[in-house]
Formats: C-alpha cells, sequence, structure tokens
C-alpha cells in the first residue's frame, strides 16, 4: 500500500497506482445495509463476499476510467451491488443497484467518471 501511496503522490492515477502495485483482494468482505448510503464500501480490486444477510449490499469505489472491481457473491443469498454515488451500472438508473445472485460474480469496469459496465457471470 506504501508503494501505491507514493506512486500516486508522483501524479499517477490510483487505478494506475494498482496497476503497478497488482491486484489486492479483500476475501472477507460483509455486505450491509440496504442501500446506496448503507452498503459496505469495498475498495479492493477482487472483493469476495462471505457474509451478511439476504439482500444486504456492497458499494463500488469513485474511480478513473479504465478502473475496475470485481465482486463474487460466495454465500448462499443474494446481494446488491449499486455504483459510487451518482455512478451507473449498465443500464440501470443512477446509484441504482442490481442484485447479484448467490455463488455468482460480476467484473465492474469504469468506462468514464460515472458509468460502470458490469459483465456477470452465469
Amino acid at each position: 500500500m506504501a508503494l501505491a501511496k507514493n506512486v500516486m503522490g508522483a501524479g499517477i492515477s490510483s487505478g494506475q497506482a494498482r496497476a503497478i502495485n497488482g491486484n489486492n483482494v479483500n476475501s472477507a468482505v460483509t455486505g450491509t445495509g440496504t442501500t446506496l448510503a448503507t452498503g459496505a464500501a469495498i475498495t479492493a480490486d477482487v472483493n469476495v463476499i462471505t457474509g451478511g444477510a439476504e439482500a444486504t449490499g456492497v458499494v463500488l469505489y469513485s474511480g478513473v476510467p479504465g478502473d475496475s472491481q470485481i465482486v463474487f457473491n460466495n454465500t448462499s443469498t443474494y446481494k446488491y451491488v449499486y455504483p459510487h454515488s451518482g455512478g451507473n451500472v449498465n443500464q440501470l438508473a443512477a446509484s441504482s443497484g442490481f442484485i447479484l445472485a448467490p455463488y455468482t460474480a460480476v467484473h465492474c469496469v469504469l468506462t468514464s467518471s460515472t458509468q460502470w459496465v458490469g459483465f456477470m457471470s452465469a
């Protein structure tokens, strides 16, 4: 993490710093809340949801175009994935979440300051 902060201090974006520093993984995310405002903020490149009640959620970070996050729901209940505040995923309305079914994943790529493109697994 220190390397990424030093690189970012040199004017390189957070996404580029992560690419230089390597992907980081959070293998124990707990879904929280039922809205964008109360969902669990996730910041790792790869995020594995391992807990939380049904219909709780996680929130993608506000990055720079080209950033991506992978979210895997490794639970038996559905979870919500929300974009950062004001963002949207695919054709959904701004700040709207989508359902991530049990034992499925989504790869989200930020294509502009607000638009995420989500690629769902089967």
